[in-house]
């Protein structure tokens, strides 16, 4: 079962409620709340696109900027202080900095999930 939906750019989550027979989900990757829901998968779906159209449609008429998903910028927290030791060391020793080595590590495993 895939857990994501994508529209226009932003990802959303797939949930389901047994106690409220619903499905429901949030849209992932920014600080707004976007939630959405339906009794069915094309309700869900929909709602989804409705609830991203109304998020683009609210930040037009109030002449914001939407928030932007998965910008590229993010903070890495290893549960292991000496991984974060280790992987700075290697990436010394390679020429290259911590973050253009963890981008490297990201996607060489993204790559192997293709496989």
């Amino acid at each position: 079962m895939n857990n994501i939906m994508e529209y226009k750019g932003y990802v959303g989550s797939v949930e389901f409620s047994e106690t409220d027979s619903v499905f429901y989900g949030k849209v992932q990757g920014i600080r707004s709340l976007i939630s959405y829901e339906g009794t069915n998968a094309k309700e869900l779906v929909s709602d989804f696109h409705n609830a991203v159209d109304d998020y683009l449609a609210l930040c037009e008429e109030e002449g914001t900027k939407p928030e932007t998903p998965y910008k590229g910028s993010l903070n890495v927290r290893f549960k292991n202080k000496d991984n974060h030791r280790r992987a700075a060391i290697y990436a010394i020793k390679h020429q290259q900095s911590l973050n253009s080595f963890i981008e490297e590590a990201v996607e060489e495993k993204l790559a192997l999930a293709k496989a």
